[in-house]
């Protein structure tokens, strides 16, 4: 009998913590269906340096899909369905959306980082990111190095990607080459900001593994990058950097270099 008053004892004790529970929880929590949301705050990461998305552009997407927040009640703020719209957007890396009980609602958002413009001769135009992924053309306007010729995306996401990052990977190449071109036979032109000539590098490396390419790539960019710096250096810097309109670094063991006409020997 002792036994049975214990447990009556204990389960009542326990059905009353969980009453307290719920009562304190219910009576400390905001009532959602009347707080409306005040106030918006959109974060666009990067938004003078890419300039993709604006805030103005956020709340047109919000709004054209009725699920821009302001002076909704809160219960009705949808944050995940929110995230999940903004980052349909093809420029959006990632989205967070969150409200607070006085009424706020933050929408973060990252963007994209564009690493090089393709223009291909097919008439495709787009950008590549630094995943190496395609992303379309827009308004945005920015000293990229720009790939031209003959590119298929195939090509662009594979092999162009992993050339502008190997290439931009050095601040001076960076700021130096503003063109690449394909060749039909996918040999390698680059145009650069000073001097009036063109390099070519040849034929970049080929191979079926992601990782493998990525090395092999880098190596014959800094192989190739390395001998124009001494070019540069101790042939150019003597001679003229108006002397040559074509620099040859296809072979090895030397630079072939075509002379502009009317250059002075």
């Amino acid at each position: 009998m002792r036994n049975w008053k214990k447990i009556l004892t204990l389960v009542l004790d326990i059905a009353i913590g969980v009453y307290l529970v719920f009562a304190i929880t219910a009576f400390n929590k905001p009532d959602d269906a009347i707080n409306i949301c005040n106030q918006v705050t959109v974060d666009i990461a990067d938004e003078t340096t890419n300039g993709f998305i604006t805030v103005e552009g956020i709340k047109e997407l919000l709004e054209k899909n009725k699920l821009y927040p302001l002076e909704k009640p809160l219960k009705f703020v949808d944050d995940r369905k929110i995230e999940d719209l903004l980052k349909t957007s093809p420029f959006v890396n990632t989205a967070e959306c969150y409200k607070t009980q006085a009424g706020s609602v933050f929408i973060n958002i990252t963007q994209r980082m564009p690493t090089v413009r393709v223009k291909a001769i097919n008439g495709d135009d787009y950008y590549l990111d630094d995943k190496d992924c395609i992303m379309p053309n827009s308004n945005y306007t920015s000293d990229l190095i720009i790939a031209t010729g003959y590119i298929s995306r195939w090509f662009a996401t594979n092999y162009i990607s992993i050339l502008t990052k190997a290439l931009t990977a050095n601040p001076f190449w960076e700021n130096q080459i503003e063109q690449i071109y394909i060749l039909p036979d996918k040999g390698v032109e680059l145009v650069p900001r000073v001097g009036h000539h063109i390099v070519y590098l040849g034929k970049l490396p080929f191979c079926n593994s992601k990782n493998k390419r990525q090395e092999l790539i880098q190596a014959f960019v800094d192989k190739k990058m390395t001998r124009l710096e001494k070019f540069y250096k101790y042939g150019l810097s003597q001679a003229g950097w108006n002397k040559y309109s074509y620099i040859n670094l296809d072979f090895d063991n030397q630079i072939i270099c075509k002379k502009k006409v009317n250059s002075p020997s």
